[in-house]
């Protein structure tokens, strides 16, 4: 590892989580005013075997798909922050846990956004192939249909987000390992690193000779393995921390391929 992580030419891989988006009014989920920290029971909407077995559950979720902070939500400087390093010309590629899309919003280009844990704005079938927009589905809701089905096979409709207890998609979750095994310096911003596989990104990152950064509030499982922790607040960091790698973009970072 390099003494110095800000002056490291290569390609930065980027893993975020729901800490990334409190500045823009999205609650995370650990932490001291989480959501299932305020609410545990609101922990159930997000699990996988329970909102198949329970109607009534499927209800709840549905409203909290509707009523979602992240529909009104804007990017933050920490979004916009690492946009610049693409725009910049730096080789970056970013692994989100969060499904508000505020990367792409914030300016980062779509290809380079990997959501390892889906998005809230896509409808899915678990029986059958059919997939809309959740605004369509939403529709539904406000004109009676608390739990609308399937239009095609008659199954149940979830947003297309992975829960607690649902497979993931493992093309996604390679493209995660690819990123992870291929960076030269890895950023964890705003994740209790607690929930896996979107996790363990930073030890593959570091087996594969990466230094990593962590930015959180909160003690991590994987702050022993980074070459620095920050505990500043992420929207006072991450700015700071991309005008610092632009500043050392002249060690012989080149600029990114159009692939």
């Amino acid at each position: 590892m390099t003494t110095d992580w800000r002056s490291r030419p290569g390609p930065i891989g980027v893993l975020t989580g729901a800490g990334i988006s409190t500045d823009s009014g999205i609650p995370d989920f650990r932490g001291p005013k989480g959501v299932w920290t305020n609410d545990p029971i609101a922990e159930l909407l997000t699990t996988y075997p329970n909102y198949l077995a329970d109607p009534e559950l499927r209800k709840r979720s549905w409203l909290a798909r509707r009523d979602n902070p992240a529909w009104q939500a804007e990017p933050n400087a920490a979004h916009k922050a690492l946009a610049e390093l693409e725009h910049a010309g730096r080789a970056v590629r970013i692994i989100t846990q969060n499904i508000d899309r505020l990367h792409q919003q914030g300016g980062s280009s779509s290809r380079k956004v990997i959501e390892i844990h889906g998005n809230m704005f896509e409808v899915v079938c678990v029986e059958c192939t059919y997939r809309t927009t959740m605004e369509a589905a939403l529709e539904r809701i406000a004109g009676g249909e608390d739990d609308p089905a399937c239009p095609a096979c008659g199954g149940i409709l979830k947003s297309a987000t992975i829960m607690f207890g649902q497979q993931m998609d493992q093309k996604t979750v390679w493209q995660a390992v690819q990123v992870a095994e291929n960076s030269a310096l890895f950023l964890a911003i705003g994740s209790s690193l607690r929930v896996e596989p979107a996790a363990s990104m930073c030890a593959i990152a570091v087996e594969h000779g990466a230094d990593l950064v962590i930015v959180n509030n909160e003690e991590t499982p994987y702050d022993y393995l980074a070459s620095e922790v920050i505990r500043e607040p992420i929207g006072e960091a991450v700015p700071r921390i991309v005008a610092e790698l632009l500043a050392d973009r002249a060690t012989g970072d080149a600029p990114e391929s159009s692939g």
